[in-house]
């Protein structure tokens, strides 16, 4: 293809490089014009900082310990785990609370709601709606608060390692 390319009078340095982990529909994002920064007009921005070249920085290995390190990166970690923690352990509470209500409490289980229908298939039945409602609650976090930025961050790493390992 590049033969063909160099033929046509194409520059190949110059054409963008596919990703196919990369859904521009999905992050929004566009090569040509940096986003992501303060002034983008989104209250959650992550503000972007490029990475320094790659001309001090010697292999790969230290070039993900330099991402790991950076303000961005930390950001997207800081809002993983500020979901994550507290929905986990809200979770394991209320599953918990289930286990021993089902164990201490046999009565109040069996207490009728309607019908034959009792507290603990509507405890039950809870259980499963909590877990659906907690991945939609995830699912929205991550599209809403880190993945454009954890998509900016391998963007820049990709950037940042090509021609790294290369005579």
């Amino acid at each position: 293809m590049e033969q063909v390319d160099k033929q046509e009078g194409l520059d190949v340095s110059a054409m963008p490089v596919g990703d196919p982990w990369y859904d521009a529909t999905a992050s929004g994002r566009d090569e040509r014009a940096e986003t992501g920064g303060p002034g983008d007009g989104r209250p959650d921005a992550v503000p972007r900082q490029r990475p320094a070249a790659p001309t001090a920085v010697h292999s790969a290995a230290e070039i993900y310990l330099e991402v790991q390190r950076s303000p961005a990166f930390q950001e997207v970690r800081r809002r993983y785990r500020r979901f994550v923690f507290p929905a986990a352990l809200a979770f394991l509470l209320w599953y918990l609370a289930y286990v021993v209500a089902a164990t201490a409490a046999p009565g109040l289980m069996a207490r009728p709601v309607a019908g034959v229908v009792n507290v603990a298939m509507v405890a039950g039945l809870g259980q499963f709606l909590t877990t659906f409602l907690l991945t939609w609650a995830y699912a929205r976090h991550a599209r809403l608060r880190r993945d454009r930025a954890a998509l900016d961050l391998r963007w820049d790493t990709q950037e940042m390692t090509r021609g790294v390992g290369q005579p």
